[in-house]
């Protein structure tokens, strides 16, 4: 990958989606970062004029000439903050609503019309590539390359709940879609997580064993088992996720606490899990949770040269 790699992509992209005429574009008198300033203001209602600028990080004479266009076409309001009497909240009037509506409108419109030319067998890659370059260009903690939407949730807005009707599947499909698209795993990893969860759907004490989901807006975003293991008095973590479009709001903290609290108040001494070195983010939050290394070992898995890690911890010890 280099410096050219990625201006290249950056030329091809806007030529894709129209950027460098982005008013002719959606057939509006608007700039790419006047639509973007119309829609921060429709998803934020009440935004000062510095989260504006520190969100799209934008030049601030830059910003107060489009806020006054916008005034001046009576798209916008400004006053006082609430919060801070020194700074200026700006509020979409009734005609900025609709405008910023209208705006939205036509861009699903064009980016629907360029979907519609994409294969629907290829449509669940390119989404995964697009969640890899978020993740990776993101530079969180936990990976974090999330949509506007999830960026404004909070960790509290997160419920973990049981699984209902569909879950289970879901927990295998996602393993394998985003460990394919993030670590290249082949198919032996699907069929891994298959039998780890057709084991627990088919026979699995309820008071010693239990699986969560992680549900943010109405939706699926991560999951985590703690299943019985071989050695007395001790479970076991299993297939910790959290999707890449929530990553951010501690969500694998959130889990793996769950599991944790689960098996000590169950009356597990220990609680184990296996993972591969690769897997840095989910490695951090173990070590959070107070999870010690106690082994590792190369193998070859999933079509990789990896290196495999046994991490324990022990439930007497509270942290």
């Amino acid at each position: 990958m280099t410096v050219q790699d990625i201006r290249a992509f950056n030329r091809f992209y806007t030529n894709v989606i129209g950027a460098l005429d982005y008013s002719r574009h959606l057939y509006a008198p608007f700039t790419l970062t006047e639509s973007r300033v119309l829609y921060e203001l429709a998803h934020s209602p009440r935004t000062d004029a510095a989260d504006l600028r520190t969100e799209l990080s934008l030049d601030a004479g830059y910003l107060s000439r489009i806020l006054n266009r916008f005034e001046q076409d009576g798209l916008v309001e400004r006053a006082p903050s609430e919060r801070d009497p020194r700074r200026r909240q700006v509020t979409l009037t009734v005609r900025g609503r609709e405008t910023a509506a209208l705006l939205a409108e036509r861009a699903d419109e064009s980016v629907g019309a360029l979907l519609a030319t994409v294969p629907e067998a290829d449509r669940p890659r390119l989404a995964e590539a697009l969640h890899t370059v978020r993740t990776i260009l993101s530079g969180d903690t936990e990976g974090s390359g999330g949509s506007d939407d999830v960026r404004r949730s909070r960790p509290e807005d997160v419920v973990l709940r049981d699984p209902g009707p569909g879950d289970l599947g879901w927990i295998v499909q996602r393993n394998a879609a985003l460990y394919a698209a993030e670590y290249d795993f082949n198919a032996d990893y699907e069929g891994l997580v298959a039998r780890i969860v057709a084991d627990f759907a088919e026979d699995h004490d309820p008071h010693l064993e239990r699986v969560w989901i992680a549900e943010l807006d109405g939706r699926p975003v991560g999951c985590v088992m703690c299943v019985r293991d071989d050695a007395p008095g001790t479970a076991r973590l299993r297939l910790l996720l959290v999707e890449p479009d929530a990553r951010g709001l501690r969500i694998g903290d959130q889990l793996v606490a769950a599991v944790v609290e689960f098996a000590r108040g169950v009356g597990y001494r220990d609680l184990v899990l296996w993972t591969n070195d690769i897997l840095g983010a989910a490695r951090r939050i173990y070590q959070r949770h107070g999870f010690v290394l106690s082994a590792e070992k190369p193998h070859r898995s999933f079509g990789q040269d990896l290196v495999g890690q046994d991490w324990r911890l022990d439930l007497h010890q509270r942290q």
